[in-house]
């Protein structure tokens, strides 16, 4: 028997579905196709475990508790978390809904807003951000699994260090970063409809052992002296932007799973499912946030320092079996996030990009490899605070994308889509040489997309730049940065509804829509290339595909 020659790239090929939407296995996989009906699993109960499961991790415990840093009080501070939470809350279930209704996922549903190609610009940028954040996420979470092997064998943090002196982590880091990365990998080949049940099992562990531990703070410093208000707040001028700046960056912390909330909600049983996420969100992140900030300063009376990583506070105790456990429960958060904001994300992303030879799986393990060892986080953590500020900064899109999804599903089109046109190239999203040779439509891009993306990105580009490099002075213009995505989400939700009122894109508009729910009773003759189906009715006939 021949053995296969993997070097050639139609080996890597997947096999092709019957079922895809697409005209041919180049533009659609099993995984990219809307979710059928046996698939659709995820009940209310799953978004809750899900949010929960995400609102327990240890970013969001870092930074709740570093907004006391720049100069608000507890209560300032959880109630720009509360209010950040709630906005995206209804940003989540808006495009949820959007999800549970058309049964695709984000780089699909994004092409009715931007265009087929013009899609493929937010596709990328969201799956390098995604690859980016897993390396990120999963050295913290090594930092967390090295306290669980100090507390069950102390002898590790003597383990003599083999790599060079230049070298930013040492070896002992890095055989935990491997043993994490490689813990992890399991889960990413878990398919979207079961990883569910590793979310419920998060959402019912971490939140025990997180409240255990603010028990534990509140009893060696009551809340009267821990949570005491200072005397040096700020106010005025100064007040407003830091509250500002504080609400801007709770709305940034999951702005991503804002725009990509139907890589999940497409697997609900249905659309009334996810509407619970506008309950769940705010309420599970401003109780996560009060529990970062409340440790937080009841560590710093007990140590004596500003203990914002968990992990750190965790090195002060002597009960081995507590490092343990709470060890475990930073470790088992930071993997339930690093799979629902990241992997699935990037993966979604990489299959519409590469979809003849990547599903979810395997782009769940490109991701894991990009981002986990292509790019060494460890280096980039250690020396790059530059590249650091300019990754989170680019958050500065991810308002505008919200804002123009929403816009064009709900203001423009007011949900009468065509999802078969999602998958064809030359269907009624293609905005490229004209939508249908037979009408005076002719527009070679969707500009309203585009020119709502820059003019909600680029008045916030010298604010991003004072904030990679503070040498460069912008004046005020760094104001609006602070405000970044709440400018982009408004601004580009507002002017895509104007230039689409102005200038209508006839050529998308529909009586009604069609879901993939009706696929099945298309004769079968048409089933070969259902994206031809988008074209404009006027025509009253199909317009073949060329060769």
């Amino acid at each position: 028997m021949r053995r296969p020659n993997l070097l050639r790239l139609s080996t890597w090929s997947l096999q092709s579905e019957e079922a895809t939407f697409g005209p041919s296995g180049a533009w659609s996989n099993k995984d990219m196709d809307p979710v059928p009906l046996p698939s659709r699993t995820w009940t209310s109960w799953n978004y809750v475990s899900y949010w929960i499961s995400d609102a327990t991790t240890v970013p969001m415990w870092q930074f709740a508790s570093s907004m006391l840093a720049i100069g608000l009080t507890w209560r300032q501070a959880l109630a720009a978390i509360a209010v950040g939470q709630t906005i995206i809350g209804v940003i989540v279930v808006l495009n949820g809904t959007i999800g549970a209704r058309l049964r695709v996922s984000f780089p699909v549903l994004n092409r009715s807003s931007f265009g087929f190609w013009f899609s493929y610009f937010s596709v990328i940028s969201r799956a390098v951000l995604a690859m980016f954040w897993f390396g990120v996420q999963t050295y913290v979470g090594s930092e967390c699994f090295y306290q669980m092997l100090k507390a069950i064998w102390p002898l590790a943090a003597r383990i003599p260090n083999r790599l060079a002196g230049s070298s930013p982590v040492t070896t002992v880091e890095m055989m935990c970063y491997f043993l994490y990365w490689f813990l992890q990998l399991p889960l990413l080949l878990v398919s979207p409809q079961k990883i569910r049940h590793f979310f419920t099992v998060k959402s019912i562990i971490v939140p025990i052992a997180w409240l255990s531990i603010l028990i534990w703070a509140m009893i060696r410093v009551p809340a009267r002296i821990s949570l005491a208000p200072r005397q040096d707040g700020l106010h005025g001028s100064a007040f407003a932007w830091a509250w500002l700046g504080a609400l801007n960056s709770s709305l940034g912390l999951y702005a991503t799973v804002s725009i990509n909330i139907p890589d999940f909600t497409r697997y609900a049983k249905n659309p009334r499912a996810q509407i619970v996420q506008l309950l769940v969100i705010p309420l599970s992140f401003t109780l996560v946030g009060f529990i970062g900030i409340a440790v937080t300063s009841a560590a710093e009376i007990i140590y004596g320092e500003v203990l914002w990583d968990p992990s750190r506070l965790i090195d002060h105790w002597d009960n081995r079996a507590a490092a343990f456990f709470a060890s475990f429960s930073f470790l088992l958060s930071t993997i339930g996030s690093n799979i629902s904001a990241n992997s699935l994300s990037a993966a979604n992303d990489l299959m519409v990009i590469f979809p003849k030879y990547i599903n979810i799986r395997r782009g769940q393990v490109i991701c894991a490899i990009i981002g986990g060892w292509a790019l060494c986080p460890w280096e980039i953590l250690a020396t790059a605070p530059g590249f650091l500020s300019f990754m989170s900064g680019y958050t500065v899109f991810l308002g505008p994308f919200a804002g123009i999804m929403i816009s064009d599903y709900w203001l423009v089109h007011k949900g009468k889509v065509d999802v078969p046109a999602m998958y064809h190239p030359r269907g009624r999203y293609r905005y490229w040489n004209g939508i249908v040779r037979h009408t005076s439509v002719n527009e070679h891009l969707n500009w309203r997309a585009a020119l709502a993306l820059l003019c909600s990105v680029i008045p916030t580009m010298p604010g991003l730049i004072n904030n990679i490099n503070k040498s460069v002075k912008v004046g005020n213009a760094s104001r609006l940065f602070d405000v970044a995505w709440l400018y982009g989400f408004f601004s580009a939700l507002l002017i895509y509804w104007s230039l689409s009122a102005i200038f209508p894109p006839h050529g998308t508009f529909m009586e009604q829509a069609i879901l993939a729910d009706e696929y099945p009773e298309i004769p079968d003759h048409e089933k070969v290339n259902p994206g031809l189906r988008s074209l404009d009715s006027s025509l009253g006939e199909l317009v073949p595909e060329k060769p």
